[in-house]
């Protein structure tokens, strides 16, 4: 028998498939366990569903990852401390390395009473609903006539996208801690919302918050003319949703009625400080309550801290000091042999081009450690034993192969361009895994 080095890579988003096809060049042995039956991570359910092309391109790279024949493949199978299999179960398998890619599964919350009621919710759980993410597409969410996103990034843009074209809400309102010059948002995702934007309300909002930015030295008109730069390439409306900013604001306390249904939201108006370069908020002490019946937090992400690595300020601990650097970034955990990558190793950074290159990065660092082992021969058919005791169906690549035509079949036959199963029955079932109940 053949001795490899023997990797497992937990998390197959762009970060664990593009780490996964690094090792597998070197002539690794690589398994990639993941939570969800499908690969692709954020890119399959994070990316806006209506950008068919950029998901499809992307597919095509993971399948041509995937499809390396010192890579598997094991979907519907959980890792961590609460799962399927602990970090401390891959060791026993025999794996040399562990490369979690996992992402930021937690979810970040400020703590601020109210965040129970109905009609609070996180971004990334209702970036999971209108991806189609089981179990998150199954969920009921209350999308009332006027919605408060807080944010101001491309997440706050996106999800602004889906109420305003998609839900058709009355309005939207983006609620930011800082100021027109902090906004985080690319001119080309505005492109998508900027047609509903009120341009008057804008205006007026630049003129209330002037004084603030001219104390610290920015510019309100160039920040009016950032925001803005979007508008010749604005897609046509497709609904009456006003969209608008109220900035300098901070969330502090959310109401509901008597059966726990949200009503209101109370902001604290901020100052502009400078400290150590960077501009922050400052809390001024005046209050005061914005009616809506919806509340989403687009503040970023927490890692799982489940999992079964030590967590500190929502993101996993690395050594200081590595020993294995790449490009002056640690990718090592406090475990010599468990590293991390993409959102698993910065939170919230970047999107697909950022996971991929961290991705790989994170791969190289590993290669690196490995160097420092020997090649062992790999016990393939424990780990398929081990498979099957789990008493669950768990996916490889060709269950995968067989979704993807049974999905593309449905496309066609309803005439879309593209189609998605939204539960996990249905994904087995289009797998040859069940039958409908």
């Amino acid at each position: 028998m053949t001795k490899q080095y023997f990797v497992a890579v937990v998390g197959a988003g762009p970060a664990g498939l593009f780490g996964a096809r690094e090792l597998a060049n070197q002539g690794v042995r690589v398994v990639v366990f993941n939570r969800d039956i499908k690969p692709g991570g954020l890119a399959e359910y994070g990316i806006y569903p209506s950008k068919h092309t950029m998901k499809s391109g992307l597919r095509k790279q993971f399948r041509q990852a995937l499809d390396l024949p010192n890579v598997e493949y094991f979907g519907n199978v959980i890792i961590g401390e609460q799962g399927d299999l602990t970090l401390n179960d891959l060791r026993g398998l025999g794996f040399q390395a562990i490369l979690v890619t996992a992402g930021a599964q937690g979810t970040k919350w400020l703590g601020l009473p109210g965040e129970n009621l109905t009609g609070v919710y996180h971004a990334k759980d209702v970036v999971y609903y209108y991806n189609q993410l089981p179990p998150y597409s199954q969920k009921p969410f209350r999308f009332g006539k006027r919605c408060a996103v807080i944010g101001a990034g491309n997440v706050m843009v996106d999800i602004a996208h889906y109420l305003i074209r998609e839900q058709k809400v009355e309005e939207v309102i983006a609620i930011v801690r800082r100021g027109p010059a902090e906004v985080k948002f690319d001119k080309k995702e505005m492109e998508y919302v900027i047609a509903n934007l009120d341009v008057a309300a804008l205006d007026a909002e630049i003129q209330r918050v002037t004084p603030i930015m001219q104390a610290v030295g920015q510019d309100p008109a160039a920040a009016r003319a950032a925001i803005l730069e979007a508008l010749p390439k604005a897609l046509p409306k497709v609904s009456d949703t006003r969209f608008r900013f109220e900035f300098l604001a901070s969330p502090v306390q959310m109401f509901g009625d008597a059966e726990g249904n949200l009503t209101a939201v109370e902001v604290e108006d901020n100052i502009l400080v400078e400290k150590d370069g960077e501009m922050k908020a400052k809390g001024t002490g005046n209050k005061r309550r914005i009616d809506v019946e919806t509340v989403i937090f687009a503040i970023g992400d927490k890692v799982d801290d489940t999992f079964g690595l030590p967590v500190e300020w929502n993101e996993f601990v690395k050594r200081e000091n590595p020993r294995f650097p790449i490009e002056g970034n640690s990718f090592e955990t406090p475990f010599d042999d468990v590293f991390v990558g993409g959102w698993s190793r910065k939170a919230s950074s970047g999107l697909v081009g950022y996971a991929r290159k961290d991705g790989t990065n994170a791969a190289k660092a590993v290669w690196q450690y490995l160097q420092t082992k020997q090649p062992i021969e790999v016990n393939m058919d424990a780990l398929f034993e081990r498979m099957r005791g789990l008493g669950k169906p768990v996916v490889m690549k060709d269950d995968i192969r067989k979704l993807e035509a049974a999905e593309a079949a449905e496309a066609q036959k309803r005439g879309l361009e593209a189609f998605k199963f939204d539960t996990n029955e249905e994904m087995l079932q289009a797998m040859g895994f069940m039958e409908t109940a």
